[in-house]
C-alpha cells in the first residue's frame, strides 16, 4: 500500500525527530551502546535510524500500543507505508495465534528494562510470515522518566512461506 508520493524525508514528520531521540537515549541508557552513531542533531539521528539497513520499530505505552515508529527496513518487510503504519496496533504484526507469546515478550521487557534474545514470528500485511530472530526489546522513557512506549530492533528474519 504505498503512497503514490511518500515525503522526501519523512524522517522528519509525524514528531519523529524528538520521538527517535528518546528511542536512542533509551536504548543507550539500557543497553550501554548507540543504536547508530549520534550527530547531535536531532533530525539527522533521525535520518540514521529511518535509513538503518536493519528494522527499528516503536509503539505507544496505550493498553493496546498503536505503532509509532517504523524504519524503512520496517516498512519493506511488513509492506506498509508510512500512514497505515501509524494507525496500527502493534498486535497486528503478529498472527492471532502468536499474540499471547508476544504479549508475553511485552511484559517481560515491561518488567526486566530490555530483552535482548527475542525471536517470534510476524506477519506483514501481505499475509507474508516470517520469523525475527535475536531481536532487542526495550522500553522507551522520556528525559522525566515517563514510560512512553516499546522500541525493537533486529536484522535477521527468516521468511516461512
Amino acid at each position: 500500500m504505498p503512497q503514490d508520493h511518500p515525503a522526501a524525508e519523512p524522517w522528519l514528520e509525524h514528531g519523529w525527530p524528538a520521538h527517535l531521540q528518546i528511542l536512542l537515549d533509551s536504548y543507550c541508557q539500557l543497553l550501554g551502546d548507540q543504536l547508530v552513531p549520534r550527530s547531535g542533531s536531532a533530525e539527522e539521528d533521525a535520518r540514521r535510524v529511518f535509513e538503518a539497513p536493519f528494522v527499528v520499530v516503536s509503539h505507544t505505552a496505550s493498553r493496546d500500543p498503536i505503532l509509532n515508529f517504523g524504519n524503512q527496513a520496517a516498512l519493506r518487510l511488513w509492506k506498509i507505508d508510512v500512514e497505515t503504519l501509524l494507525q496500527t496496533p502493534s498486535r497486528m504484526t503478529a498472527e492471532p495465534m502468536h499474540r499471547d507469546e508476544r504479549a508475553q515478550l511485552l511484559e517481560r521487557t515491561t518488567r526486566d528494562g530490555y530483552v535482548d534474545d527475542y525471536q517470534g514470528i510476524r506477519i506483514a500485511t501481505t499475509g507474508r510470515r516470517f520469523r525475527i530472530e535475536k531481536a532487542i526489546v526495550w522500553n522507551l522513557r522520556d528525559a522525566a522518566g515517563t514510560y512512553v512506549g516499546q522500541a525493537a530492533t533486529f536484522d535477521q528474519w527468516t521468511f516461512l512461506d
